[in-house]
């Protein structure tokens, strides 16, 4: 198949897999397609969003279409890093035996992370960059795909534990799910109320995604195209070449290289699902926001003013 025939592929089960979800899931246009993007990008998700905005049904539906294994880890101040990586027990012959934890998985859901120590949070970091994880000195690989899809409640801050920065960064969409509008809340009580469930249809396979995983990185990009994405992540970096005032005056840290690949995969995917051949400008910006506002550390002064990550963001364009 050449790769026109494959993006146009690609286009219709992007468009197919958006109808699909949308049995289950009303509105969150953009969460979904943040997600959808980070998936085909083979990167990971953060969601964001207040309790009851489906951010855990949102990723069982998209697990379920996709046609991929899905464990869904609990993420409680007691978890242990050996409850998701797994651990060696003595078998009945007195050898030890390696017993698979849930992060041998696709997708796998890690359900509020912030409430779990460093300790086990960072249990991920090497599954999230290496895509294999390291136990009792044995190196095993993951499945592939494989994606981390992170939720967060951010109003309940008492006993929990805030993701750092290199944790963070790992993560290549940073995704916020707002509340529905009045239509469609009122869609979401009338499908949920009654006594029939939607039945989803599995459209993709692993080994398709792996196949638009390495379409999406076979699309060119023009070196104008890099520039402008490095240039945006360079302006958020304090007394940078490149940096505004606004960032120089309220922001800690910037974003690191790795948000300048992260832009131009998610750039690359957003112009595939949308029927073209090559990313531009526009296509950088409709993706900078969700991967550059968990990379840019905001000072006190910041805070103390009301200045957001999204005003600093939109500054830099």
């Amino acid at each position: 198949m050449s790769d026109v025939t494959a993006l146009k592929n690609l286009v219709e089960t992007f468009k197919a897999l958006k109808a699909e979800i949308g049995k289950i899931i009303i509105g969150q246009n953009d969460a979904v397609d943040h997600v959808l993007l980070s998936i085909l990008s083979g990167g990971h998700s953060l969601l964001i969003g207040v309790p009851g905005l489906a951010k855990t049904l949102m990723v069982s539906t998209i697990s379920e279409t996709l046609g991929l294994d899905f464990k869904r880890i609990q993420f409680t101040p007691d978890l242990m890093p050996s409850d998701i990586l797994g651990s060696e027990i003595l078998d009945e012959t007195n050898n030890f035996k390696f017993i698979k934890g849930p992060i041998f998985s696709n997708i796998i859901l890690a359900d509020e992370i912030n409430r779990t120590p460093p300790k086990t949070q960072a249990a991920l970091l090497e599954a999230m960059q290496e895509r294999s994880v390291t136990v009792a000195g044995h190196h095993y690989k993951l499945a592939k795909p494989f994606f981390v899809l992170a939720t967060q409640n951010p109003i309940e801050q008492e006993g929990t534990y805030p993701l750092p920065e290199a944790q963070l960064d790992r993560f290549m969409f940073s995704i916020e799910l707002t509340y529905p509008s009045f239509e469609e809340e009122i869609e979401v009580v009338k499908s949920t109320t009654n006594d029939e469930f939607p039945k989803l249809n599995t459209l993709l396979s692993s080994e398709q995604i792996n196949e638009f995983q390495h379409l999406i990185r076979r699309i060119p990009v023009t070196d104008n195209v890099i520039e402008y994405a490095v240039k945006l992540v360079s302006k958020t970096r304090p007394k940078g070449e490149y940096a505004t005032d606004l960032v120089n005056n309220y922001v800690d840290w910037g974003a690191g290289p790795r948000a300048s690949q992260n832009l131009i995969l998610g750039a690359k995917a957003y112009a595939a699902v949308n029927g073209k051949y090559s990313p531009d400008i526009e296509d950088v910006q409709a993706v900078a926001f969700s991967i550059l506002r968990h990379r840019v550390v905001k000072n006190y002064k910041a805070e103390a003013e009301g200045i957001s990550e999204k005003k600093i963001i939109e500054s830099l364009f």
